[in-house]
Order: C-alpha cells, then sequence, then structure tokens
C-alpha cells in the first residue's frame, strides 16, 4: 500500500514537472498574439470619453509593435507569463486529474462522468491556480500595457518586472498584487470550464468512437475545440480582466472603474456589446495554437514517461 502511494506521489511530482516544461513552450511559442490581444482589449479605453481613438486591428496592432519597438516588443511581459504557467498551469492541470479520479477512479479504464462535472471541476481547478498566480499575471498585464505607452510617445512606468513587483507593493500595497483578481477568476472558471472539460470529453469521444486513436490527430481536434469553447466563454470577463488589472490611480486618485461590474457596465454602455469580444479572434488564434503546443507536447511527455492522464 505504501509503495502503491509513493507511486502515486512521483506521478504527480511528474506531472508537474511535465505540465510547467509543456506550458512554458506553448507561452514561449504564442505570447506575441497574447500582446496583441491585450493591446486590443485596452484599445478604447480612456479617461475622457469625449476623445474617440480611430478603429484598429491586430494586423495594426502588430506593426505598430514592430514599428516602435522592433520584434522584441511583442515579446514585453514574456518572463513574468512564464513564471506565472509556472504555478497556473500544472495546478489546475494535475488538480483536474486528481478531482476527476477521485470521482471516477476507474477513469483510466473506459469510465466517464458527465461534461457538466467536468466543467465544474475544470472550473474549480482554474480557480485555485488562478488566485496563486494572479501577481504573476497582473505584472505581465503591466508590462504589455507599458508597450502601448511606450508607442504613443509617453515614458514607459516600468523598467522590468521586478520593478513593477516593486512599484505596486510600495504603491498600491501588498493586497495591490492580487487587484484585479475577482474578474481574473471569473476568468479562469470559465477558461478552464471550457478547455480542460471540453478538451477531456472531445478526445476521449474522438478515441472511444474510434475516429481516431489517442494521437497527434486526436490531441489537434480535441484541442480546437476546447479553445473554441473557451474564448467564447472567457472573453468577456478577460477584457474586464485585462482593463481592471491595468488602471492605476491618477494624481488626482481618480480611477476609470470601482469594480468588475462598474467596468463591465462602462465599457457596454461606452463602446457596445461588442467591446465585450475585443480581442476574440487574437484570443482564439492563441488559444488554438497554445493548447495545441501545450497537449501535444504534454501527451508526448506523459506517453514517454508512462504516466496516466486524459
Amino acid at each position: 500500500m505504501k509503495k502503491r502511494e509513493g507511486h502515486g506521489e512521483e506521478q504527480t511530482h511528474t506531472k508537474i514537472i511535465l505540465s510547467s516544461c509543456s506550458a512554458m513552450i506553448a507561452e514561449s511559442t504564442t505570447f506575441p498574439i497574447d500582446m496583441t490581444k491585450t493591446r486590443l482589449q485596452l484599445h478604447g479605453q480612456q479617461l475622457d470619453l469625449r476623445s474617440r481613438s480611430r478603429p484598429t486591428n491586430a494586423f495594426r496592432v502588430v506593426s505598430e509593435i514592430v514599428r516602435e519597438q522592433g520584434p522584441l516588443g511583442l515579446y514585453k511581459g514574456l518572463s513574468p507569463a512564464i513564471i506565472r504557467h509556472l504555478f497556473y498551469t500544472p495546478i489546475r492541470i494535475v488538480g483536474y486529474e486528481n478531482l476527476r479520479n477521485l470521482l471516477l477512479p476507474d477513469h483510466a479504464h473506459g469510465g466517464s462522468i458527465s461534461l457538466f462535472s467536468k466543467a465544474i471541476i475544470g472550473g474549480f481547478s482554474g480557480v485555485i491556480a488562478q488566485v496563486v498566480a494572479s501577481p504573476a499575471d497582473l505584472v505581465k498585464v503591466r508590462m504589455q500595457a507599458d508597450g502601448r505607452m511606450v508607442s504613443k510617445g509617453l515614458q514607459p512606468r516600468y523598467s522590468g518586472p521586478f520593478d513593477v513587483f516593486n512599484k505596486i507593493i510600495r504603491t498600491e500595497g501588498f493586497g495591490g498584487l492580487w487587484k484585479g483578481v475577482f474578474p481574473n477568476v471569473q476568468r479562469a472558471f470559465l477558461v478552464n470550464m471550457g478547455e480542460l472539460a471540453c478538451y477531456d470529453h472531445a478526445k476521449r469521444f474522438v478515441v472511444q468512437n474510434q475516429i481516431s486513436g489517442d494521437n497527434i490527430y486526436a490531441h489537434t481536434l480535441a484541442s480546437i475545440l476546447s479553445g473554441l469553447s473557451a474564448t467564447v466563454l472567457s472573453c468577456p470577463a478577460d477584457v474586464v480582466k485585462t482593463r481592471m488589472m491595468n488602471q492605476v490611480a491618477s494624481k488626482e486618485n481618480k480611477i476609470m472603474y470601482t469594480n468588475s461590474y462598474d467596468c463591465l457596465v462602462k465599457t457596454v454602455r461606452n463602446e457596445g456589446l461588442r467591446a465585450l469580444w475585443k480581442g476574440f479572434f487574437p484570443t482564439w488564434a492563441r488559444l488554438g495554437p497554445w493548447q495545441f503546443v501545450f497537449w501535444v507536447s504534454y501527451e508526448k511527455f506523459r506517453l514517454i514517461a508512462d504516466l496516466s492522464s486524459f
């Protein structure tokens, strides 16, 4: 019995390492798309509502970043993003697997639970992971938004990720590192509800109905479907999260949004309902490749390590 428990702990540790490595690969590969998405979500956000910025699109955002900061500008904020995934991804992936297997011990032998149950488990795992990783996510958003200020000829607020951490703690307190945690948690619940449950269910459906074996084709199809469902569900919460995390009080102690509900209402009132899906296609364009790279890497590493998983 002790040997079996020890083997289970060893599997968990191995899965944490594999999911972290796979997440770093996926994040580094798709980060420029995340940068584009963040800039699009911040577009139109302003304290002076009388002024209107011109319409923009993903291609124009990328062109401006490269022109103003060079190609490396597309990777501004990569380091805190990777740090975030060292905590976020292992907690949600391994947490989901353990919770699912706890509810259905014979899952690995063909058993299954409902899509709704998987969605709740996925969402709950995402919430826990996001609470832990929220400070790194905040630093990433601030650094990405800083590049937008530079493109307008303004001085950047921060010199690097450690400077962001220091200034947030000094000016906003230690609790300031969790600014936007509520919309962040909402987004994490919706993303993981769609992503983990859909991937698990879609891959199982493909394999069990002999559409494909447990191979790269099944992983690709499942990752595309999970990326689409996660984007549709999470995009409004992602827009609110990005705007809440980016705002800093002015010298007059004036802020744009008092809470996430206020942000939601003002965004819809000033920019229309479609503003909640700003950055939808860059988000999907990132989630699709991100999940493809992540799941293919993770499943490949898992098979090499001979671990039971999705």
